[in-house]
C-alpha cells in the first residue's frame, strides 16, 4: 500500500477552499490502492490529525510518528491553492526530499502564479491577452498615470493570487483608488487590466499515461457582474456549464491552445487555463495549476463530463508521478 500525503490549507486567502480540496480528495481516493494521510498546513503548523490529536510533521524528512510507527509517503498531492503550494515554495522542499508530487515543477509555479510574468512567457506563442499593467506596493503610480494607459472598465487583481480574492471591477475613476487599495491589501504586486468582453470559458488539461488530454470546455456565466470569490464558492451564484453550449470548431480551438500552453508552460498534473471569447478571438486570462478539488470545483465536473470519477482523476494524477 502507498502512503500519499495530501498537503492543505497554506497561508493566503484560499485556506478555507483548499482545507475542502483536501477533504474532497481524501475521500474520495482510492484505498485499496492508497493510504491517504491529509496534512493541514499553516505557517510553520504541519500537522496530521486524528480525531483532536495532532501529530506534527517531522520536516527534516517530511515524516509522521504515530505511537511506534514512523511513516513515509511515496508522493504528494498537492491541494494548497496560493502559496506555499501553488508558488513553487513546497515543490522545491519536495525536490529536494526527492518525493514526487502531482503539480507542476518549481518553475513554471513560480512563473504561472506571477500573473504578469506568466503573460509574458505566454505571449510570443501568438495568444491574445488584454493590455495590462503591472503595479507594486513601493513603486506607486497615480491614478491618472494607470487610466492614460488603459481604459475603463479594468479588473484590478493581486498579481499572486487566485479564488479572486482581492479582486474588483472599476467602471469609473473614483473606483479606481479603492480598488489599488484592496488588491494591495492582499499582494506587494497587483495588475490592472483592461476589461475584455464575451463569455468566460475554462478548459482543464491533464497528462495521464504519457498523454496529453483536454477536457470538456466549460462556460462560467456568474449571477454577478463578474466571477467573483462569491460567484465561484458561495451555490447558485454562478452556473458552470460543462460542456459549454458553443460551437464544435470554438471548443476545438479552446482545446488546442490549452494543448498547447500546457507543454509551452511545461506544465504537469491537471491545470486549468482560463480564456474570454469575443466571439471571434480567444483571449488568455491565467492558468491554474493547483485547481480546486472541492465538491463546488469545475476541474472534477469537467473530468466527470469526460468519463472519469473523481477517484479515476486522483488515480491517474498519483499514477503519472509514481
Amino acid at each position: 500500500m502507498l502512503n500519499i500525503a495530501i498537503v492543505a490549507g497554506g497561508d493566503s486567502g484560499e485556506y478555507g477552499i483548499s482545507i475542502k480540496s483536501g477533504n474532497q480528495v481524501e475521500l474520495h481516493m482510492d484505498r485499496a490502492k492508497f493510504c491517504p494521510y491529509l496534512i493541514e498546513i499553516r505557517g510553520k503548523n504541519w500537522n496530521y490529525r486524528i480525531g483532536l490529536k495532532k501529530f506534527p510533521v517531522d520536516k527534516n524528512d517530511f515524516s509522521l510518528t504515530i505511537g511506534k510507527r514512523k511513516i513515509k509517503f511515496d508522493a504528494v498531492f498537492v491541494a494548497i491553492h496560493g502559496t506555499p503550494g501553488e508558488n513553487g515554495k513546497l515543490q522545491g522542499y519536495f525536490d529536494m526530499l526527492e518525493i514526487p508530487y502531482t503539480s507542476c515543477d518549481v518553475t513554471t509555479s513560480a512563473i504561472t502564479f506571477n500573473k504578469s510574468f506568466c503573460k509574458d512567457v505566454v505571449r510570443p506563442g501568438g495568444i491574445n491577452m488584454a493590455k495590462s499593467m503591472h503595479l507594486f506596493h513601493n513603486r506607486p503610480v497615480s491614478d491618472a498615470g494607470i487610466l492614460a494607459e488603459l481604459a475603463l472598465p479594468v479588473f484590478v487583481k493581486p498579481n499572486n493570487g487566485g479564488s479572486s480574492v482581492g479582486m474588483s471591477k472599476v467602471n469609473l475613476k473614483k473606483e479606481l483608488g479603492p480598488a489599488l487599495a484592496k488588491a494591495f491589501e492582499a499582494d506587494s504586486e497587483i495588475l490592472v487590466e483592461e476589461f475584455i468582453k464575451g463569455r468566460e470559458l475554462t478548459c482543464g488539461v491533464i497528462r495521464s499515461e504519457g498523454k496529453i488530454i483536454t477536457f470538456p470546455v466549460t462556460e462560467i456565466i456568474p449571477k454577478k457582474e463578474y466571477f467573483d470569490y462569491e460567484a465561484k464558492y458561495k451555490k447558485g451564484m454562478a452556473d458552470e456549464i460543462v460542456p459549454a453550449d458553443i460551437p464544435a470548431g470554438t471548443s476545438a480551438q479552446c482545446r488546442e491552445i490549452s494543448g498547447m500552453l500546457y507543454e509551452r508552460l511545461n506544465c504537469k498534473g491537471v491545470v486549468r487555463f482560463d480564456y474570454i471569447h469575443t466571439g471571434k478571438d480567444f483571449y488568455f486570462l491565467e492558468v491554474n495549476t493547483v485547481p480546486g478539488m472541492s465538491e463546488a470545483s469545475i476541474v472534477p465536473k469537467m473530468a466527470r463530463a469526460h468519463g472519469w470519477s473523481f477517484t479515476e482523476l486522483i488515480t491517474r494524477l498519483l499514477k503519472e508521478v509514481l
